[in-house]
């Protein structure tokens, strides 16, 4: 019979020899093999016809995705002409995300080695309107890879009042189906992005263990564990709680990157107390609390963050960590005015729509940015003040005929003045002061 030799003969017994039929291994003791009627198959060829076999299925993989990866200096390139300042967490996140993806690429070609690269999650602390999550959709735009970006604070362990941590990842099927759930969505969302925001909400109530369940820290974080390290998942399509009579699709999470951040805000307190320390430097108490803040965190280190609440294993599943510095005076005048997509040009391009030229004096940019350091709200708040700023100004501007130009002060941020129109009509070629 094919695939079977006689043996020697040891005693009045027969030894039989089994081969594979592919390769024609000899089959040892303890290796599985499939015997046919004329044809033996080992255990090593099932698996490589089932790789081709998944193979030709596959519609989406790494390098489909991905078309081009760029390198940490590229990607560093990009990110600096939207975010302003943050060099050192750009290179940790250029960095993290290059090795991220390079490692699904080279598995997919398959280099023939024994040592397997394991997936690196990523940390982001810092204060708010640092930039966090702003850098985190910029790379995933960048990479042109599907994002998604979930808040903490609304995420409880299965069974309670809350979003389940599985319904993260149904935001990422829909972002990479187009609002639709296929299995081409599902695969492509395999190699996307999780952005998780204000993780520190969810840290530990206390270091030692409570008697009641915390189901909205401790257990998030025991739940979102196994998505980090890589599970198969099951996501109900129409999002909301699981039930066993419901129908679920899986997802596979092994390469997805997960992203989380948050504020800390005390983490200073706990680092400051292992340093032994009650300042950092010798700048006076009232003249910079905030450089005292920004230069403490990082000298963050693991143990840091058990003390502040967050469980070890989750530490351990987030080995890269990036420390945003607060924002500068400086650099949020700059957020204003530099980036590609800058707040005062977004303002601008809107104008145009109208005709009109859109001109901000440096003292209105001034005030602007003190107002957002008065507030503590960062990049975040400078947003919200320049639309409480222009309100008035985009009520009118549609309705006025003939302007030419529009000129924001000082005053007009300050509220105790207008902004100053010129009109392109020869009947009133002078700047004129009108309430908008």
């Amino acid at each position: 019979m094919k695939g079977k030799e006689k043996g020697k003969e040891r005693g009045d017994q027969k030894e039989e020899v089994i081969r594979c039929s592919f390769c024609g291994k000899q089959i040892t003791d303890g290796t599985r093999v499939i015997k046919g009627r004329d044809a033996n198959i080992c255990e090593d060829c099932v698996k490589v016809c089932n790789y081709i076999i998944e193979s030709e299925k596959r519609e989406v993989s790494p390098t489909k995705v991905i078309k081009r990866l760029l390198k940490p200096i590229e990607i560093k390139k990009v990110l600096d002409q939207y975010i302003i300042g943050q060099d050192l967490p750009k290179k940790i996140l250029s960095v993290a995300v290059y090795n991220h993806y390079k490692r699904l690429i080279t598995n997919e070609i398959g280099f023939g080695d024994d040592v397997e690269v394991e997936k690196s999650n990523i940390m982001m602390i810092g204060p708010t309107g640092s930039g966090k999550t702003y850098m985190a959709r910029i790379l995933a735009k960048v990479l042109d890879v599907p994002f998604a970006i979930a808040d903490a604070t609304t995420l409880t362990e299965a069974g309670y009042v809350g979003d389940d941590v599985e319904n993260v990842l149904l935001r990422l099927i829909l972002n990479a189906g187009d609002g639709s759930v296929t299995q081409e969505a599902i695969e492509k969302a395999q190699m996307g992005i999780v952005y998780i925001d204000e993780i520190d909400k969810i840290s530990r109530k206390s270091e030692s263990p409570s008697i009641t369940r915390d189901v909205s820290g401790e257990g998030v974080q025991q739940a979102l564990l196994k998505l980090m390290e890589g599970t198969l998942a099951s996501v109900p399509p129409q999002g909301g709680r699981k039930h066993p009579n419901q129908q679920v699709v899986y997802i596979d999470t092994t390469n997805i990157l997960f992203i989380v951040g948050g504020a800390f805000v005390g983490l200073d307190d706990v680092i400051r107390k292992r340093l032994g320390k009650n300042k950092i430097g010798f700048v006076g108490e009232e003249k910079s609390k905030n450089v005292e803040r920004e230069n403490i965190l990082k000298y963050v280190i693991p143990e840091d963050l058990v003390k502040y609440g967050m469980i070890p294993e989750f530490i351990g599943r987030t080995p890269v960590v990036a420390v945003f510095d607060e924002l500068t005076d400086e650099e949020l005048r700059k957020i204003l005015t530099e980036p590609k997509n800058a707040l005062i040009k977004q303002y601008q391009k809107l104008f145009d729509y109208e005709g009109v030229d859109l001109i901000f004096e440096d003292g209105a940019i001034e005030e602007i940015v003190k107002v957002a350091k008065e507030r503590k709200t960062g990049a975040r708040g400078l947003r919200s003040i320049l639309e409480d700023v222009m309100l008035n100004i985009m009520f009118e501007i549609p309705s006025m005929e003939g302007v030419k130009s529009c000129t924001v002060t000082k005053e007009v941020v300050q509220k105790i003045g207008h902004p100053v129109f010129t009109y392109s009509s020869t009947s009133d070629k002078k700047a004129k002061r009108q309430t908008a």
